[in-house]
């Protein structure tokens, strides 16, 4: 049972079946324009997570890390754009290169290594903090950062 604070909830995955059903409940609560940012070190899982996302959309391509692409684009429910800024030195790169624009108000974009973004960080955001590797149990925090992403604070029981 997660913990709950007013603007987050805490809870334990002790296996990749649950992490999925957490990414496919998130799922359900997105709106168009979500921004949803995955914490995490190498091998937290949050492609995982994002790949149980996308399937929580509908989406029925198989979501992949787009490390060396930076974006990967997906049809669903709501368009998913799967963000990676793992080999971005910071926000600069990503603006220049255009990896936020106008179409993700369409839809729900999920970004890796959002630490990248620095100052450009949207203020308005679902954080997802995922701490753990390997075969170890992943604590995981679901933190509402702005009003607009509370409503998923419901989906995580």
């Amino acid at each position: 049972m997660p913990r709950a604070t007013a603007d987050e909830r805490h809870l334990v995955s002790p296996d990749p079946a649950t992490t999925t059903s957490l990414g496919v409940a998130l799922a359900a609560a997105a709106a168009p324009g979500d921004v949803v940012c995955l914490w995490g070190d190498l091998g937290a899982g949050k492609t995982h997570l994002a790949k149980a996302f996308g399937a929580g959309l509908g989406v029925t391509e198989t979501v992949t890390s787009p490390s060396f692409v930076l974006m990967a684009e997906y049809a669903g429910r709501l368009p998913l754009f799967h963000i990676d800024l793992y080999r971005l030195a910071d926000a600069s790169d990503a603006l220049a290169g255009g990896l936020i624009d106008d179409r993700q108000a369409a839809g729900v974009t999920l970004v890796e290594w959002p630490d990248r973004l620095g100052p450009a960080l949207p203020a308005e955001r679902l954080d997802v903090v995922i701490d753990g590797a390997g075969d170890d149990e992943r604590d995981i925090t679901v933190r509402a950062v702005g009003a607009g992403p509370r409503r998923y604070l419901e989906a995580v029981r």
